[in-house]
């Protein structure tokens, strides 16, 4: 069984139970899913800066990311319907807690004046959304290989219903909130 979800199941779940008061196990909150996105918009110029940021996702997340296009046409950004614009993946699963723990462990640590993710991230349901300035804090993206440094959004879905609950939750993971 992964560390995270041993550490998930064995003190999570009790720490959570007796702040909250839940009456059932399965009432306490947990993540369901993951959401890596990188808007790419120099693609609309040129194809090949898409084809290395879905190399860097896919090295950073261990999946394939599904290539993003626009939605709507937009005269003023050259802008066409259907062109691609950006990649995205969605994690679940072992996949998950093995990306949250990467990127709790080491990749946040490596992020330059670092005093802690802020703690008003959160949507009003309970999913926190954290952007990411550059690919280079993760480990496996080798710097003399990358084009360009990119920025990407870490999207945390979980299934609590509070603000509150879902950042107790993300604490007691390791999420290291500013003070």
């Amino acid at each position: 069984m992964n560390r995270i979800k041993e550490i998930y199941l064995n003190e999570i779940v009790p720490a959570m139970v007796k702040k909250f008061g839940y009456t059932n196990v399965m009432q306490v909150p947990k993540i369901s899913k993951i959401i890596i996105n990188m808007g790419v918009g120099e693609a609309k110029d040129n194809a090949k800066l898409l084809d290395s940021a879905v190399k860097d996702m896919e090295i950073i997340s261990g999946q394939k990311p599904v290539v993003t296009k626009a939605k709507k046409s937009i005269a003023n950004f050259k802008l066409r319907e259907g062109m691609a614009i950006g990649c995205k993946v969605t994690l679940r699963g072992d996949r998950m807690y093995e990306f949250s723990d990467r990127l709790i462990n080491l990749a946040l640590p490596r992020v330059r004046d670092f005093r802690g993710v802020s703690a008003n991230s959160f949507d009003g349901r309970g999913n926190y959304a954290l952007g990411i300035k550059e690919q280079l804090i993760f480990p496996e993206i080798e710097y003399d290989k990358i084009d360009k440094v990119r920025g990407m959004d870490v999207i945390f879905v979980t299934t609590a219903n509070t603000d509150e609950e879902a950042r107790e939750l993300l604490t007691l993971f390791g999420m290291p909130f500013k003070k």
